[in-house]
């Protein structure tokens, strides 16, 4: 029988009203029994005993009147004779009212007892008092008394024991007969309780059972799902309150697991995030430092520009002197005609320094505009930070080109000045005419020379402000690394924590399908991440001016080389 169809307080209830119903049912059994063994009892205490007993003395009576009313006839003595008749009639009086009482005891059942005694009763009586007036007659009645009076007299006695006998009997009857109701009673109570007693165990085994078996479940869910056994089916049965807390531990399961699996996917989502985040700001951290030694490689580039700049100006300024010493020398040699020979000699020897200096001026110019032009790449490399740089990088190659295109003048006017110096020897008597073409070229070349200097000085100033600008690139980017460490540190600190969390939700066991697989962690490529073309690490050669001029001789094939140089250019 399934009990737990009804709830546990009508189990409850249904066992105890069993229970008291089996103890009621004792009770009016016990009661019942206890009643007639009470009515025995009292029958067998008021009626029955004292019958016999008043039976018994009756007897008593009888057996000594007997004995005094023989006595009495057979004596002569008077006084005696006298004596044991009062004692006679106090006995008799006494045998009256016991019989008496024998009678109203005999009322209910029973009178015909006495019928038996009653005719040897006044057998005796009438044989006693006819042999006691023969006695008063004076008559002597000793033969009569043992031979008329005597077998009266037993026979009186006879159905006197007759009678007690009776009485014995039935006392005897009904003491056993209460005893038979006490040993039923007895029997009655003790099965009754003995029945009490195995129902009562068996009930509260059932009821027990019914009770603790569903809770004793619900323990053992409870406890499996605290060792974090998410996957352990809960049976429900019943419609019992314990069915109903099943019901609701197996709702919580449910809900528990969900909850679970939800935390277990967003932690694994979370440590998988995590671990590329890691790799990520790894690899930008890696990126940064590649960039902060580009930068420094750049700032050591803009130093060796910044000074071959500064020495492009002096060479600049020398030029100038030059330009202006050669002015001076023709508007002298306007007036020193005679001297014209050694002059052409020195303006030679300067023409032929200048065109050095000019070769030099070419390839500094050329190799500023190669900076410029990596400058450029740079700040275009850099994004928004190198907008600015890459400004000041046009500028310094507009700079070069125009200092390029100034240095091919200079290079051409410095040839011409070579040959008419060589062929002035020659011309000494066209002298006087062409000098004033010499000294208009000499101060175009004066002019060219200040107009080249001028823009060094700015190109000084241009670098200086690159330097500037890569300086505080350079700044940021440090800037820029310690924040990307602080952000790897971070990010390695969530990976471990949502690692952490990870382990901590692995403990719980969920049924098959209820949670998605664990997402494998995704290799992060670094490589996936850079730009394209991007070298890993970026070194540059950056080509040495020549801090001193060349020998003279070789002025024509380095300006054939300069001027090869800016046409692939």
């Amino acid at each position: 029988m399934n009990l737990n169809r009804f709830r546990v307080g009508t189990r409850l209830g249904a066992a105890f009203a069993l229970i008291l119903a089996i103890t009621v049912l004792i009770a009016v059994v016990g009661v019942w029994r206890l009643g007639s063994l009470a009515a025995t009892s009292h029958d067998l205490a008021t009626t029955k005993l004292e019958r016999a007993t008043v039976t018994q003395a009756w007897t008593n009576d009888i057996r000594l009147n007997w004995v005094r009313t023989a006595a009495a006839l057979t004596t002569q003595d008077a006084a005696q004779i006298a004596k044991l008749r009062a004692d006679m009639d106090a006995t008799s009086a006494t045998t009256s009212a016991k019989l008496k009482r024998l009678e109203e005891l005999l009322e209910g059942g029973g009178a015909d007892l006495l019928g038996s005694v009653a005719a040897p009763r006044e057998a005796y009586r009438s044989a006693r008092s006819a042999l006691m007036k023969r006695k008063d007659a004076g008559e002597d009645v000793s033969a009569a008394v043992e031979r008329d009076l005597r077998p009266l007299a037993d026979t009186y006695t006879a159905s006197l024991d007759a009678l007690l006998k009776h009485m014995d009997r039935e006392l005897a009857e009904s003491q056993a007969q209460a005893a038979q109701a006490a040993s039923t009673g007895q029997a009655i109570l003790v099965g009754g309780t003995v029945l009490a007693i195995v129902l009562g165990v068996l009930t509260a085994w059932l009821v027990t059972r019914s009770i603790t078996g569903p809770v004793q479940q619900a323990v053992a869910s409870a406890t499996a799902m605290a060792d974090g056994d998410l996957a352990a089916r809960i049976p429900v049965e019943g419609r019992d309150e314990t069915a109903r807390l099943l019901q609701a531990l197996a709702h919580m399961q449910q809900r528990f697991g969900g909850i679970v699996s939800g935390v277990r996917r967003n932690a694994e989502g979370v440590a998988t995030a995590s671990a590329e985040i890691a790799s990520g700001n790894a690899d930008l951290s890696a990126r940064t430092e590649q960039q902060a030694s580009a930068l420094e490689e750049t700032a050591a580039s803009m130093e060796e520009l910044s000074s071959t700049v500064k020495q492009n100006a002096d060479n600049a300024r020398q030029a100038n002197q030059l330009a202006l010493g050669a002015s001076t020398v023709a508007v002298r040699g306007g007036e020193v005609v005679g001297q014209v020979v050694e002059t052409m000699k020195g303006i030679n020897d300067s023409s032929k320094q200048i065109a050095d200096i000019i070769g030099t001026i070419d390839g500094i110019a050329f190799q500023t505009n190669i900076l410029a032009l990596n400058a450029a790449v740079e700040a275009a490399r850099a994004g928004e930070q190198g907008r600015g740089f890459a400004v000041v990088a046009g500028e310094v190659r507009s700079l070069a080109q125009r200092s390029a295109e100034a240095a091919k003048q200079i290079k051409t006017l410095i040839s011409t000045s070579v040959e008419r110096v060589e062929h002035g020897t020659a011309l000494v008597d066209q002298a006087g005419s062409t000098m004033q073409e010499v000294v208009a070229s000499i101060r175009r070349v004066a002019d060219i020379v200040g107009e080249i200097s001028s823009a060094s000085t700015e190109q000084s100033a241009g670098v200086s402000q690159v330097g500037e600008a890569v300086t505080q690139m350079d700044q940021a980017t440090q800037q820029n690394a310690a924040l990307v460490e602080q952000s790897a540190a971070a990010a390695e600190s969530l990976k471990t924590q949502a690692n952490q969390l990870v382990e901590a939700v692995a403990v719980f066991r969920l049924e098959a399908g209820a949670a998605a697989a664990p997402a494998a962690p995704v290799a992060w490529n670094g490589s996936e991440r850079r730009g394209p073309g991007r070298a890993t690490n970026v070194s540059r050669l950056v080509p040495k001016p020549a801090l001193h001029a060349a020998r003279p001789a070789a002025a024509p094939a380095r300006s054939a080389t300069g001027t090869d140089d800016w046409t692939r250019f």
